[in-house]
């Protein structure tokens, strides 16, 4: 597999990692149809976790079994899947080198009471990662989480161990707890600084929700006001985001959240090429769908980033 000039320009952004690390991120950067470009589309399947399996599943039936993640994402020539421990576990073998795999290592559900504190159990370890052929483990963090100290320093561990052995670290930036307001918690301020966090904890791909243009912290907007930093679109927003993770030396790619129509997908992900984000992972908005409108819909996204639409 021959490196594209533009993957070598992402890779020499990350001064201190090693070839093994580099070649693992150079496995998701240079898959599926994206291959080559600097521009990711990745299906993530956590949500069974997250929402409970009816919830995430029953509008598409066929979704309950693991393998149908894997070959969507393959069919879709998509540049990773990412999933918790049983789902990566139940096809790994039926599956093995197909496409670059992202190993879940902590997850949360929708039963606990975590209003102030939502936090997440380590559910899976870079040993699993290592066992499973995996290209990278994936954290989620809650900034303003009143056990975000904890959640960051399990992170900080699991991340020094995960480059150690050559694997590449995603970090899932979700602000919440604390006292965000619910509309706080994809404000740009709020945003800006979740990726921030990411990018200094070590993430080699930082994963956030696109921003809106609210301003949550006083002290912030009297900085976005002073300084005249354009968050008025969703492109400059996104700008702002890429940004904010060492001046785009970082891989930044968005969450496609909540089900909304085809089109609203694709006005979100031309703001994200726009912007100058690296792309979008989504799950929901795709598996939920019939496997032929999701293929369908995934095509047109990488069409986007193509510069197609």
């Amino acid at each position: 597999m021959m490196v594209s000039e533009s993957v070598k320009k992402i890779l020499d952004g990350y001064e201190s990692d090693t070839p093994g690390t580099k070649a693992n991120l150079a496995r998701i950067l240079m898959q599926g149809k994206l291959g080559g470009t600097g521009k990711l589309v990745i299906l993530p399947v956590d949500q069974g976790f997250e929402h409970g399996p009816a919830r995430s599943f029953a509008p598409n039936p066929p979704a309950y079994d693991p393998h149908y993640h894997f070959r969507l994402a393959i069919d879709a020539g998509l540049s990773a899947y990412a999933a918790p421990l049983g789902f990566i576990e139940a096809g790994a073998a039926s599956f093995a080198g197909a496409i670059p795999t992202i190993l879940k290592v902590n997850s949360a559900n929708s039963l606990a009471r975590t209003k102030e504190a939502p936090s997440q159990a380590v559910t899976a370890s870079v040993r699993d990662a290592l066992r499973l052929g995996c290209a990278a483990i994936g954290f989620t963090i809650y900034p303003g989480s009143d056990a975000a100290y904890d959640m960051m320093g399990e992170i900080a561990e699991m991340g020094r161990e995960a480059k150690a052995h050559g694997l590449a670290v995603v970090i899932w930036s979700y602000p919440r707890g604390g006292s965000l307001s619910k509309q706080g918690e994809t404000a740009i301020d709020i945003c800006a600084y979740a990726a921030h966090m990411a990018a200094l904890l070590g993430a080699h791909i930082i994963k956030v929700k696109p921003p809106t243009e609210h301003l949550e912290l006083e002290a912030a907007r009297k900085v976005y006001e002073q300084q005249k930093i354009d968050i008025a679109s969703p492109a400059a927003r996104i700008r702002h985001v890429v940004q904010s993770c060492f001046n785009g030396k970082r891989i930044v790619v968005f969450s496609g959240g909540e089900a909304k129509d085809a089109e609203g997908v694709l006005s979100e992900a031309r703001a994200i090429r726009d912007g100058g984000g690296n792309g979008s992972i989504i799950g929901r908005n795709t598996f939920q769908r019939p496997r032929d409108q999701a293929l369908k819909l995934l095509d047109a996204i990488i069409g986007v980033y193509r510069g197609e639409a």
